[in-house]
């Protein structure tokens, strides 16, 4: 097909939004290891997962064999305010870089909440609502889970309650506004509010929190409230169901111009965007129909993936969460302030670790400070200012980018622009005012987290 037409932006109709959720689960040979009880060590059952999530969440944790799950009328209608979202040709990009590679990015900030998170709560708010709770409690680390969830128990009428990492509730005051706007009720974690959090301030005084905090806040409340349940914005298997509409459009509108990628790139701190993104290119992997070569980034100063043990640990800090088998760094591990909140988190996807752990796909770390001049280079180019999370992606795009311009290969490389970084300016401030530094966790310090992991036999 003639490059010439190949558009900047490829839209499909709203027709064309995908009408069902991919399950990439169903097409993996080995399954991921199941969620376990702390105090049994036996798989978890439905009924001990009632109390915690919504029913019908519960059903698509635990389905492996469904590949496809119809998406309700109301979500879909929900969809369609900012969906089909843009596969973009990154064409500046490309010319700044002199490279024969071709780059295409899905960019998913084209809505109030800025992030791909949108996708999953309205799902799962929808699923509350249908089952009659007041509302929904959660974690965040960045704030774009927070303010995408905020967004969504708005339209469903339901109470909301965030509990958002410490750190980040201090960096980043206005995506804290955005989610009160929205009507919830955003507490910095740890905090005096919880019994966890009493004593998790208590063994870390001073600390900055972490996501595996601020979910144990959040659990608590949700059990201890009547008509409440907790909801998650990454790891899960449910979210990574409702995300898979991201890679599914990416395919359609790929499709559409015949277009094959050769790369496909996504950040990754607990897996909700690079599991949407990769499904169902993974599923044609896995299917043994077509092969890419697929690259998780994470950041050097939690790198989950490239350091982690692939073992079973507990999702949360407090450890009154299951234990899943995942590539973790331990729960009690605390990441360094990073400016990139939404990838702060210990552990990864029990899908996405199984995935990497069979070879079928590899993951890469990334220091902050390279992080942000590849962030500052596409603004410049591209014209969008992206989130910190979503530069870990960019930064390796040009990576690759720029081995084609090396060995004049003409590859086509895919990745996620999770969402805008317009609410993570003291970050951006502090690169440009040279105050950014790369901290990277010793592998003394590693280790002492290893060893308090939980002692299972499999």
């Amino acid at each position: 097909m003639s490059e010439t037409k190949i558009p900047y932006k490829i839209y499909l109709d709203e027709s064309e939004i995908p009408k069902e959720w991919y399950n990439v689960r169903a097409d993996m040979k080995i399954k991921p290891a199941p969620l376990i009880n702390p105090a049994t060590h036996k798989k978890l059952e439905a009924e001990e997962l009632a109390p915690i999530f919504c029913e019908e969440l519960v059903k698509q944790e635990l389905d492996e064999d469904t590949a496809y799950f119809p998406i309700p009328e109301e979500i879909l209608d929900f969809y369609k305010m900012y969906r089909p979202a843009p596969l973009v040709r990154a064409y500046y990009l490309e010319k700044k870089l002199g490279t024969p590679a071709k780059i295409y990015y899905k960019f998913e900030g084209n809505n109030t909440s800025g992030s791909h998170k949108l996708n999953s709560a309205i799902a799962q708010a929808y699923y509350a609502k249908k089952q009659g709770l007041k509302g929904v409690t959660t974690e965040t680390g960045a704030g774009q889970w927070g303010t995408a969830l905020s967004m969504a128990c708005s339209y469903f009428d339901l109470d909301c309650k965030v509990y958002m990492v410490k750190v980040s509730y201090e960096q980043k005051p206005f995506r804290r506004e955005v989610m009160r706007t929205y009507g919830a009720t955003v507490t910095p974690s740890p905090s005096e509010t919880t019994e966890v959090g009493k004593k998790i301030l208590a063994e870390h005084p001073g600390t900055t929190g972490s996501l595996g905090c601020a979910i144990s806040e959040a659990v608590e409340v949700a059990v201890s409230n009547e008509g409440y349940r907790y909801v998650l914005g990454s790891v899960l298997n449910q979210v990574l169901l409702h995300q898979s509409i991201i890679g599914l459009e990416t395919k359609a509108a790929l499709d559409k111009y015949g277009i094959e990628p050769d790369i496909i790139i996504g950040c990754a701190g607990g897996g909700s965007n690079l599991g949407g993104l990769i499904a169902p290119f993974m599923g044609e992997k896995l299917r043994g129909e077509k092969d890419y070569r697929i690259i998780a980034v994470e950041p050097a100063s939690c790198p989950s993936f490239t350091r982690g043990k692939f073992a079973y640990d507990f999702c949360d800090t407090g450890m009154i969460c299951p234990l899943a088998k995942m590539y973790t760094l331990g729960c009690d591990f605390i990441p360094s302030p990073s400016h990139a909140g939404g990838l702060r988190f210990h552990g990864m996807s029990t899908t996405l670790s199984q995935l990497y752990h069979d070879g079928y796909m590899e993951a890469t770390a990334v220091d902050q400070t390279a992080v942000f001049e590849a962030a500052e280079m596409f603004a410049r180019v591209e014209g969008i200012l992206p989130a910190p999370e979503s530069s870990h992606a960019i930064r390796v795009a040009i990576d690759e980018a720029l081995k084609c311009k090396e060995t004049g290969e003409e590859k086509t490389i895919v990745f996620g622009l999770t969402g805008t970084g317009y609410f993570d300016m003291v970050a951006y401030e502090k690169f440009h005012d040279g105050l950014m530094s790369d901290q990277v966790p010793t592998d003394e310090e590693l280790e002492a987290s290893f060893a308090k992991l939980p002692k299972v036999e499999e």
